[in-house]
């Protein structure tokens, strides 16, 4: 199962950003939350709120990473 969801998120990241050569670091970032929020889903729920806050957190981070890229390919230069 975590193979599984592993190769699903590689997919669903690779079909989210099209041209990942141009913005490696950008990239990188996203698998580094992207990792982050697999070993936190992973953990126990008994954290008063937190793990779900951080989780939540990881989710903004990572759109956030997206919409930078957008950004840098929508403004060249």
């Amino acid at each position: 199962m975590k193979t599984v969801t592993g190769l699903l998120a590689v997919l669903v990241l690779t079909l989210a950003v099209p041209s990942s050569a141009d913005q490696p670091n950008m990239q990188e970032a996203i698998a580094k939350l992207e990792q982050a929020k697999e070993t936190l889903e992973q953990a126990a729920h008994d954290k008063g709120g937190h793990r779900v806050e951080a989780i939540r957190l990881i989710n903004q981070a990572i759109d956030q990473v997206k919409a930078g890229i957008e950004y840098d390919r929508s403004h060249p230069g």
